[in-house]
């Protein structure tokens, strides 16, 4: 984390298992908190999310481009994604 960067404090959800983990590394000195693991794993996947957005975007522009909005419908359909419902202004 860079120093002097702005914090939040949130609510999260975790299986106790996961918590059990976590507060048993603490334990052993491998994370400094429960709140220091967390935002390191939160910045990992952050990261992870970054490196498979940009690998996505260099398959794509190998390939033809962005998806059109036939294939994306035909990937949603194949997946069993359901398209997101609409709000009562019909934004998504």
């Amino acid at each position: 984390m860079v120093i002097g960067m702005a914090t939040v404090k949130v609510t999260i959800t975790l299986e106790q298992e996961q918590l059990e983990q976590i507060r048993a590394l603490v334990a052993e000195g491998a994370a400094r908190s429960v709140s220091s693991f967390v935002q390191r794993a939160v910045a990992t996947g952050l990261d992870d999310a970054a490196v498979w957005a940009q690998m996505l975007h260099d398959a794509l522009e190998e390939t033809g481009g962005p998806l059109t909005p036939e294939e994306i419908a035909w990937a949603d359909d194949i997946l069993g994604v359901k398209p997101p419902k609409q709000n009562r202004s019909g934004a998504a």
